[in-house]
């Protein structure tokens, strides 16, 4: 997913040194967690002295913050930065280009001779110094570099970030990097190890973002289950939601990526007894058959998915659920893909994703045998996602007639509708959008909402109690 990160605003004071001129513009592309880093570079570029430029057109560095996980992410980073590369042409060089993130940090030093048009090539390790690359690049140095160091950076609540302005939801990145080791992921190697904040400076970068205006706060780490694990005391997970929902203010909280191998009891009760956490799990279990889970090293069995599933619904009866899958990993035989199939009819997920098993240079099973073609992978993932768009639909249907808390995100492009937004059930980026007939309300305002009407993703309501301030529609 491409983003531009924005110009946003910040009335904090800064004490960094001016060292920096010109306008930056960056593009973050990949994940949430990627999005943030983007932010913390833009901040640290700002306060340094450059300003933010809303197109790439009119800046003078442009930097693309890339994507390198599987197959079609690296494809789009590179189609990215050639883009990038063309509009510097047409400025006739005047553009610096900096390629920063994951595709950078697995082929930086790669891609330096393949792509003459980028100036400077970062990895993940960096963000923390991009002030200092981009002094280097301003003082003229015409030397290409690809700086690719060891993926340690970690940030704090003292790392600000740049928001949109008026943003009503942000996501904190409670812990970085990954332990787990799924034989199919490059991310342990491009991330590092795991990482975990304090939880102090999580609750105090909370109580900031708050402070600005937020509303929804959505906690992401690559695994955030594995929250604490490697820090002296081990703090729980649980005692972080408990924490950050407690924050003043805060109206909303959402937990995504939580890997079954560690979900607790304790949170799923945090869950359920927190009146601002969301009742939603996302629960990426990419397999149900045991011996592929043991195949990509995902240390949970079937039965344990199935009982955290049983539990979770059973604590939180309105649970929303997500899930993602990986089809045609090798090994994946006829039989295991039914059962993989037979699964999703029964468990009925109120959101899925699926991605087809991308091959990866360096991990383990790169090696496997009994691979499977592209076109059956792609036949078994338009498999997958054809059952779960009917079950999508069936599920929503169940939904009409419901009161639903809607976070109104601004107006709304879907003909015959004046508003969108998204209601407890659905997660940014990831899941469909609630579109309201009736009623004005402001970007960032809360709304109750009357389920009137569905499709197989989205939802159509009509506001009920409009008590919020007004905005021209």
């Amino acid at each position: 997913r491409r983003r531009e990160t924005p110009q946003g605003s910040d009335s904090e004071t800064s004490a960094v040194k001016k060292l920096l001129a010109g306008k930056l513009h960056i593009i973050s592309l990949g994940c949430s967690k990627n999005l943030i880093d983007s932010e913390v570079m833009g901040a640290l570029a700002r306060d340094s002295g450059m300003t933010m430029a809303n197109r790439p057109q009119d800046a003078d560095v442009v930097l693309v913050n890339t994507c390198g996980f599987i197959g079609p992410a690296k494809e789009e980073s590179l189609e990215a930065i050639l883009a990038l590369a063309e509009i510097k042409k047409q400025r006739g060089g005047a553009i610096r280009l900096v390629v920063a993130g994951c595709l950078a940090q697995r082929y930086g030093r790669k891609l330096l001779s393949e792509i003459p048009e980028a100036d400077l090539w970062i990895g993940t390790g960096e963000v923390g110094r991009i002030a200092e690359h981009l002094q280097g690049l301003q003082a003229g140095g015409a030397k290409r570099k690809a700086i690719v160091s060891r993926p340690d950076f970690l940030m704090t609540a003292h790392h600000k970030r740049v928001l949109p302005s008026g943003a009503a939801t942000a996501y904190l990145k409670i812990s970085d990097g990954c332990s787990n080791r799924c034989t199919y992921c490059a991310i342990p190697s491009i991330r590092g190890r795991a990482r975990s904040r304090r939880p102090e400076d999580i609750v105090l970068e909370a109580e900031n973002l708050v402070a600005r205006g937020v509303r929804e706060i959505i906690l992401i780490g690559q695994d955030t289950t594995a929250y604490g694990k490697d820090l002296k005391n081990r703090p729980l997970l649980s005692g972080l939601l408990t924490d950050v929902s407690a924050v003043s203010g805060l109206r909303r909280l959402r937990l995504l990526y939580a890997h079954p191998a560690h979900v607790t009891t304790g949170v799923l009760e945090t869950m359920a007894s927190r009146e601002n956490i969301c009742r939603y799990l996302d629960l990426p279990i990419q397999h149900i058959d045991d011996a592929i889970l043991a195949a990509m090293n995902r240390r949970v069995s079937s039965k344990t998915i199935r009982e955290i599933i049983r539990q979770a619904r059973g604590m939180m009866p309105d649970l929303a659920l997500r899930t993602s899958l990986i089809v045609g990993f090798p090994r994946e035989t006829p039989k295991r893909f039914d059962r993989l199939m037979d699964f999703v009819r029964n468990m009925r997920f109120d959101h899925l994703g699926v991605f087809t098993y991308s091959r990866e240079e360096g991990t383990p099973a790169a090696d496997l045998p009994s691979r499977i073609s592209e076109k059956e992978k792609e036949r078994r993932r338009d498999a997958v996602m054809n059952e779960q768009a009917d079950i999508s639909l069936a599920v929503n249907q169940t939904l009409i007639g419901s009161i639903q808390e809607v976070l109104i995100e601004g107006k709304s492009e879907r003909r015959g509708f004046a508003l969108v937004g998204r209601c407890r059930r659905q997660a940014p980026d990831v899941d469909g959008v609630t579109y309201l007939k009736k009623g004005r309300a402001a970007a960032g305002d809360f709304v109750r909402c009357k389920i009137t009407g569905c499709d197989h993703y989205d939802l159509f309501g009509e506001i009920l109690f409009d008590n919020c301030r007004k905005m021209k529609l």
